[in-house]
């Protein structure tokens, strides 16, 4: 009784489970750094803010960029970010069922011309 096909078949099996958590690892990402120009940044109370567009936009396409990572989402929206490390702010959404789904987003880091931010996957 030859080994060989038993072999290269658990080989192939672990590939593809290894590719499959890379691929879910790469996107399951909740942290994202924009840049901050005239036409992603407004300003609120004096200080550089990301348009909460911008935010809400980002937020969904990495909320549930694949079936078994977070759930279906629709109608979100964000208030505009302001660039200051340390700042939070809630998203809103509807879940798959239509229930309300509230988003947590936190200012990691900020220079005058990017902001790293990140959000929570419920």
């Amino acid at each position: 009784m030859t080994r060989r096909p038993l072999v290269i078949t658990g080989a192939a099996v672990a590939a593809v489970a290894v590719g499959g958590g890379a691929l879910t690892y790469a996107l399951s990402g909740t942290e994202s750094t924009t840049g901050l120009d005239r036409f992603s940044s407004v300003t609120v109370d004096g200080q550089k803010a990301l348009k909460g567009g911008l935010v809400a936009g980002r937020t969904a396409s990495k909320y549930s960029p694949l079936p078994w990572i977070g759930g279906a989402t629709s109608d979100l929206t964000c208030p505009d970010l302001k660039a200051v490390a340390g700042t939070k702010v809630t998203c809103t959404a509807r879940d798959g069922d239509g229930r309300d789904l509230a988003i947590p987003v936190t200012v990691v880091k900020a220079d005058a011309s990017s902001v790293t931010w990140k959000f929570e996957r419920k």
